[in-house]
């Protein structure tokens, strides 16, 4: 749940939309129109959307992005590096410790392709 203000509180989960008021509209504890879904018309919150947002969890998601980073950056390295090893070699790792490199190479390419950015279309003329 999220506060409003005025003493309303939506479900974070639903709001998709935050608008700030401008001009005549903001004032008398009038900050963001905020755009519930299953609510026909904009909540008036007496907050910033700035307040919202860190209330959504906005500045967990910034602060959890090096960590992400950090890990796509590993499976990269895990992925390149198992390519490197030849299959002899990984047959004897994959025996004596159990750790089968191939698997891990694949899955971290499989990762990483899915968090790439999709490839931007062709333009038509």
């Amino acid at each position: 749940m999220v506060f409003l203000g005025f003493g309303k509180y939506v479900r974070a989960d639903r709001v998709y939309l935050l608008e700030p008021l401008r001009g005549d509209e903001r004032g008398g504890g009038r900050r963001t129109r905020v755009w519930v879904e299953g609510v026909p018309d904009a909540v008036i919150a007496s907050r910033t959307e700035r307040a919202i947002l860190l209330e959504l969890g906005q500045d967990a998601a910034a602060a959890a992005r090096p960590l992400l980073d950090e890990a796509l950056a590993l499976a990269e390295r895990l992925a390149e590096d198992a390519e490197k090893v030849g299959p002899l070699l990984a047959r004897s790792i994959k025996t004596e410790a159990g750790v089968d490199l191939r698997e891990l190479g694949t899955r971290a390419r499989r990762l990483l392709e899915a968090t790439a950015k999709p490839a931007q279309p062709q333009p038509l003329f």
